[in-house]
């Protein structure tokens, strides 16, 4: 009850800051959607360009992580050493990545520098040029990355696991692709998805902090007066198939198996997110109070650490269970997670259960947006998933909204004990790994 007051008192004193929070929101003629908030506590302004182009987009695999990592490495006017000198000299940040379902370029920037940094920005924005030696030289870190990955075997686990999972959809592709895939990206790709792409009426442009309404506009006029729209090519909309039963066993020298149990999820878009969302905090998502942790790692004492997620995207996300353990006690841990999902789909929640979730999940929300790079990222998202500028008062009322049904309603709709893909990195000679 202590932990349940703490988050409550939490919430009331961020409330009033984050509910104060006036967005302004506007759609320049050239389609560009800009989102701004004033706060002139401090001397900063944080700015965010969602693109809508990720991994669900390219043609290639790791087209859109590379076209967004060289963003920064040389323009018509910089090179990449001048880029990287000039944002230091200012004591500014400026960074892009790629994700499943959008590109974001963001810059952080002292106010008094706020003119010289959008110029930077701009810059970067407009006028890459995709040369073949930062090209190559990317290509080579990347690869040198994922080398080092393949030591991980929580990296292993998660790759197989979307593979199984999503098959060919892209969704089932790592962000950076494997090295063929690196090897047969070519400048023409890459310059052809920057061009499909990357245009004012397929972005967002959010800015949050020591900035006026009429300093916004003036920046953008004078730096991104000249970007122009175009069609952007239809987004494809590939079909998932929900897999039977599959276990997957990779085996490597180790002490501890990796393991992840899960299945295909839900659309971002989806009205029982919130529910979900309830539910999967009880299920295993909310650290030492689930029933996961609770039940691995306090009772059995067989894990240090035991969670579960809904990951949610523009296509069909995934449930995950993720833990790590002894090798022998593997096919215990698998049965547990199992025994898990199935009590909650059979029995649902408690009403202490639901409480202490939805005190939770209401009062940690304020969090998420407690600097204002955190509401810049949190405005562009809310608007690429078109949740709403009210999302932010919305969101404490849809999670109070559940109830013990939803949730029961929830867990049997979207928990199946029955069809999961199942991946244990491990010493297979020692976890004996069993289909459940």
């Amino acid at each position: 009850m202590k932990r349940v007051l703490l988050f409550i008192l939490a919430f009331l004193v961020f409330c009033s800051s984050v509910s104060a929070l006036e967005i302004n929101r506007e759609v320049l003629p050239n389609g560009l959607v800009v989102l701004h908030v004033e706060r002139h506590n401090l001397p900063l302004v944080m700015v965010t360009l969602l693109v809508k182009a990720g991994s669900l987009d390219e043609p290639k695999e790791g087209l859109a992580y590379l076209t967004a990592s060289l963003l920064t490495e040389g323009t018509k006017n910089r090179s990449s050493t001048m880029i990287s000198e000039e944002i230091e000299f200012i004591g500014a940040n400026l960074g892009a990545s790629a994700r499943r379902d959008y590109t974001t370029l963001s810059l952080s920037v002292l106010k008094k520098n706020l003119g010289k940094g959008f110029e930077i920005f701009s810059d970067v924005l407009l006028n890459p040029t995709f040369l073949e030696e930062e090209i190559e030289r990317k290509k080579e870190l990347t690869k040198s990355s994922l080398r080092q990955d393949e030591e991980s075997p929580l990296f292993l686990a998660q790759r197989a696991f979307r593979k199984e999972v999503y098959g060919e959809h892209p969704y089932g592709r790592i962000l950076r692709g494997s090295a063929e895939a690196i090897n047969a990206i070519k400048r023409d790709d890459i310059v052809e998805f920057y061009s499909d792409y990357f245009l004012p009426n397929n972005s967002i442009l959010s800015v949050v902090g020591d900035i006026t309404p009429q300093e916004l506009d003036a920046l953008i006029k004078e730096y991104l007066g000249g970007w122009q729209k175009k069609p952007v090519p239809s987004r494809r909309s590939l079909p998932v198939r929900r897999v039977s039963k599959k276990v997957v066993k990779i085996d490597r020298e180790l002490t501890q198996a990796s393991i992840v149990l899960g299945h295909l999820g839900i659309r971002r878009d989806n009205p029982d997110y919130y529910a979900l969302s309830v539910m999967n905090y009880i299920l295993g998502g909310g650290g030492f109070s689930s029933r996961l942790m609770a039940s691995i790692r306090d009772r059995m004492g067989l894990a240090y650490d035991v969670h579960s997620f809904f990951s949610s995207n523009k296509e069909p996300g995934v449930f995950q269970v993720m833990v790590q353990t002894k090798n022998e006690s593997a096919n215990t841990v698998i049965k547990e997670i199992i025994r898990q999902i199935k009590k909650i789909r059979q029995e649902g929640v408690t009403d202490k259960e639901l409480e202490d979730a939805k005190a939770y999940l209401t009062g940690s929300f304020p969090r998420r947006l407690d600097t204002m790079r955190r509401i810049a990222d949190f405005l562009a998202v809310v608007e690429f998933y078109g949740l709403g500028l009210d999302y932010i008062d919305k969101y404490p009322e849809y999670i109070n909204a559940v109830t013990r049904e939803d949730v029961l309603r929830v867990a049997r709709e979207y928990l199946d004990p029955e069809n999961y893909v199942l991946v244990v990195v491990a010493k297979q000679s020692e976890a004996k790994v069993e289909a459940q």
